[in-house]
C-alpha cells in the first residue's frame, strides 16, 4: 500500500472517530419541543355513525429535554376531552412533561376512551446517546 493510500485511510478513520465522538458527547437538540397531535374535523360525526376513527395513536412517546411537550388541537366540531380538560372546537392543550414516566390519560378522541403517554429520560452522554441518534436517523420502526 503506497504512503498516499494509508494517510488518507488514516484520515478517514480519524474523521469517522471524531464523528462518532461528536454524536455521542454533543448535546440532542430540537427545533420545537412540541409533539403535536390534532384531532381532524368531523372526527366525533364519524364514530357517532359506526367508523373505527383511529386519529391519535394508543401509546404518544416522548423524550425530555428533546420532544417533551404533548400539544393537542381541537379543529372536530365538538368539545374533547383529555384527562381533565374540556376543548372547546378550535382550541388547543398544551402539557410539558418533567419527569419520566407513563401515564394515563382519558380521551375522548379514542375509540377506547384512554391514551397513554410514555416520557422517556433524555439519553444520556456516550454509547446511549449514540444509539438514541442511530434509532432517530433509522426511524421508528427500525432497531439500531
Amino acid at each position: 500500500m503506497s504512503k498516499a493510500r494509508l494517510l488518507s485511510a488514516a484520515a478517514l478513520c480519524l474523521g469517522m472517530a471524531a464523528l462518532l465522538a461528536w454524536a455521542a458527547m454533543s448535546p440532542v437538540t430540537s427545533a420545537s419541543r412540541d409533539q403535536v397531535f390534532e384531532i381532524p374535523k368531523g372526527t366525533w360525526a364519524r364514530r357517532m355513525a359506526g367508523d373505527k376513527v383511529e386519529i391519535l395513536p394508543n401509546e404518544v412517546r416522548l423524550t425530555l429535554g428533546i420532544k417533551d411537550v404533548l400539544v393537542l388541537r381541537n379543529a372536530d366540531d365538538v368539545p374533547q376531552v383529555f384527562g381533565p380538560v374540556l376543548m372547546m372546537p378550535g382550541q388547543s392543550f398544551r402539557l410539558p412533561f418533567e419527569v419520566a414516566s407513563s401515564y394515563q390519560f382519558a380521551c375522548t378522541a379514542h375509540a377506547s376512551g384512554q391514551m397513554t403517554v410514555t416520557v422517556a429520560p433524555g439519553p444520556a452522554a456516550g454509547w446511549e446517546r449514540l444509539a438514541w441518534r442511530a434509532r432517530a436517523l433509522l426511524g421508528p420502526g427500525e432497531r439500531a
